[in-house]
């Protein structure tokens, strides 16, 4: 009986041993996920989408623990935020990260219409479709991604972008203008709702979108304003990822991440 007894035991604690290997395998891998951050201030004519730009880059990288981080904008004097430099950063990234596993967060914020996102960089300007978008965040070959757009009907993004693994919020719908692009303002509508409130009180991307949707209504109701309707689609696959990063409690970590940015941006608002 001893015998038997002997065996059931190392049995037992064999298959314990197993468990306890592919729990801490798992949990292993869950740790290894990590954020890059990608945030482009495309009109340099204002500097709002310069501010606005390098600000939710420093709160998306506090929040999510994110690295690297690049930031680029463009200004009255500097020429930095162009789709050629937007490609090359995104490319950059990709190289740092686990295509498979980790995620992608681009923020650009600018101008809008219904053809794309407005490029001003000195004498040159031009719109970024979606369809130049996509491209470029495909050739990055990183599965899961995270695209916040700040502009005017910046909703014409989401059947370009959208799906399981792109999510993608907007700080409008195909067919109304955003509120909040001044020169020298510190935020836009939708970035103050968003980056500068909503993430700091909420504990998932979910919730801070839904917060911040509410914010921004109530300030274009108050402004006498019609309603932007941001929006947010897609990201099933991307969604849990995103949870498991942002499980800290919004209030754990006061001191920003730093930022690398490829040039001396300025944090500024954006939004019309």
């Amino acid at each position: 009986m001893a015998v038997i007894n002997r065996s059931l035991l190392h049995r037992t604690g064999a298959i314990f041993g197993l468990l306890f290997v592919l729990t801490a395998a798992s949990a292993t891998s869950e740790a290894a996920a990590k954020v890059a951050v990608v945030a482009f201030g495309l009109f340099g004519d204002q500097s709002v989408f310069e501010s606005e730009a390098r600000a939710a880059a420093q709160i998306i990288a506090t929040r999510f623990d994110g690295d690297p981080v690049v930031v680029r904008a463009n200004t009255k004097t500097r020429r930095d935020a162009t789709p050629e430099t937007l490609a090359g950063a995104l490319r950059s990234v990709a190289r740092a990260v686990d295509p498979e596993q980790d995620v992608l967060f681009l923020m650009l914020t600018s101008h809008g219409s219904r053809d794309g996102l407005a490029v001003k960089a000195g004498s040159r300007s031009e719109t970024l479709s979606p369809a130049a978008l996509r491209a470029m965040l495909a050739f990055t070959g990183v599965r899961h991604r995270v695209v916040i757009l700040s502009a005017c009907y910046s909703g014409v993004f989401i059947p370009a972008l959208a799906g399981p693994d792109t999510l993608v919020i907007t700080a409008a719908d195909a067919n109304h203008p955003s509120f909040g692009c001044r020169d020298g303002a510190k935020w836009t509508y939708f970035g103050e709702a968003f980056f500068n409130a909503a993430l700091h009180h909420t504990t998932n991307l979910r919730e801070a979108f839904s917060l911040a949707r509410k914010l921004v209504r109530q300030r274009e109701r108050r402004d006498g304003f019609a309603p932007s309707n941001p929006q947010m689609a897609g990201g099933e696959s991307v969604m849990p990822l995103l949870d498991s990063l942002m499980t800290r409690s919004p209030r754990a970590r006061l001191t920003p991440s730093p930022i690398t940015a490829e040039t001396s941006a300025v944090a500024i608002p954006m939004g019309k």
